[in-house]
């Protein structure tokens, strides 16, 4: 799966009213993601494991915009590194997939990315202007003259090498603070404020897989204020159960603001969560009744189609082969077609299987996977597939196989089933990972 970044700038903010909290930030983009990093006074986001979660990038980046934009964010961007859409945020860029990654940074001016504009006056006397300049001087030359860090920037930016950050991780309590830009003479006019610390609060919340019960605003006077109205005060607030829905948790501290007097211009927010308690979500099942009594797995399927439609739920059924990817395969649930009896494999079958077979480099005709890897069992010949026709861009072809499968042991990935074709004499056989025995 490959890499999948946002970027989020920090020091710059879509309005002139509010400062951006990174901290906050970070509280709330780690309802996303659990790969969240404060780099370069930005926040990173990796969320290639996440998108499927969320119904896909669209979806995702849609949701990460909003929450942005009512933080305070004007400026992000998303690439394939973390580097990249971070270069990609700062020149007002958002799609950082939009053409081959390397395309894309070699016309990035030196300014993009900061471990290479730290020695961007050298560059430019030597006649850089761009990535793509600096990139094509010697290495051995940038890494005498310049440190490290130039190359390895570069390196992580391009997707060389691989990216790694110090993660930000969730603290057991929340407690937020923000700084007003000006004097708040009405409750009401705290609402503003109080809402991007809410956002915060719920992603951290979010996160947590929690809800909240009870939470408490606190306001701090200005200094200008008379002695005897005190330092500042406070709103706390409960809710009848354990939710973290921002709508609803802005409408009910609205209301309770509407109620409250200040007795001094306020000049700071502090917005804690009192009581959290462990958000039970509810299985959005297929079947909108629970499961009768008594009732047959097969009753309980024909009522889930009922609900998709027809040929919708299919069921696997074995097949007669010697090949595993396909010694099964779907078909619809109302098809009675009666399955070929499977035969019994002697030798062991891996718990994960690849869909497509990963080829494997060899070093001293051993075959390499996270280390060399220990042949223990084997070879099981497995032959066939003069049968199996199939159609496509290339035409009619059989799916012929031949193989030799063994069980290997690696020094990292433990229990491997790999398989070497069998080719003629005077050809080298390649080899393949095909499934991870669990």
């Amino acid at each position: 799966m490959s890499a999948h970044w946002f970027a989020l700038l920090t020091d710059k903010t879509c309005d002139s009213q509010l400062p951006i909290d990174s901290g906050g930030v970070c509280f709330w983009a780690l309802q996303y993601t659990h790969r969240v990093a404060q780099v370069d006074r930005a926040v990173l986001l990796e969320v290639s494991q996440s998108l499927r979660l969320f119904g896909g990038e669209e979806v995702l980046e849609r949701l990460i915009a909003q929450g942005a934009e009512e933080l305070g964010v004007s400026s992000f961007a998303r690439a394939p590194t973390g580097l990249a859409a971070l270069a990609c945020a700062r020149l007002g860029q958002r799609d950082g997939f939009a053409e081959p990654l390397t395309k894309l940074l070699d016309r990035l001016p030196l300014e993009s990315i900061d471990d290479v504009a730290r020695h961007g006056a050298t560059l430019q006397r030597l006649g850089c202007r761009t990535l793509a300049d600096v990139r094509r001087l010697p290495r051995g030359g940038i890494g005498r003259r310049f440190d490290n860090a130039l190359l390895l920037a570069l390196d992580r930016a391009y997707g060389l090498r691989p990216e790694g950050y110090a993660w930000v991780t969730l603290p057991e309590t929340f407690s937020a603070r923000l700084e007003l830009p000006s004097r708040v003479d009405n409750a009401m006019g705290l609402m503003f404020g109080a809402r991007r610390l809410l956002l915060q609060m719920t992603g951290w919340l979010a996160a947590r897989q929690s809800g909240v019960t009870a939470l408490t605003l606190a306001w701090r006077h200005d200094a200008m204020r008379s002695r005897e109205v005190g330092d500042g005060g406070e709103l706390p607030v409960r809710t009848a159960q354990a939710t973290h829905n921002l709508e609803h948790l802005s409408r009910l501290l609205s209301e309770n603001l509407a109620r409250c007097t200040l007795q001094a211009p306020a000049g700071e927010l502090v917005l804690h969560a009192t009581e959290v308690a462990p958000l039970l979500e509810q299985s959005h099942s297929l079947v909108p009744n629970e499961r009768i009594a008594g009732e047959a797995v097969e009753q309980v399927l024909e009522r889930i189609e009922a609900r998709l439609g027809q040929g919708r739920v299919l069921r696997p059924v074995l097949v007669e082969d010697h090949r595993l990817e396909h010694m099964h395969r779907w078909q619809p649930l109302k098809d009675k077609t009666a399955s070929a009896k499977a035969q019994l494999v002697a030798g062991p079958q891996p718990t994960w299987m690849l869909r497509t077979p990963l080829q494997l480099d060899v070093q001293n005709n051993r075959p390499l996977y996270q280390g060399p890897l220990q042949l223990l069992l084997g070879p099981e010949r497995v032959e066939g597939g003069w049968w199996h026709r199939v159609k496509d861009a290339h035409g009619q072809r059989n799916l012929v196989t031949v193989r030799d499968y063994w069980v290997a042991l690696s020094p990292y990935a433990g229990a491997l089933w790999v398989f070497q074709q069998r080719l003629p004499d005077d050809a080298t056989a390649s080899w393949y990972l095909h499934g991870i025995f669990a």
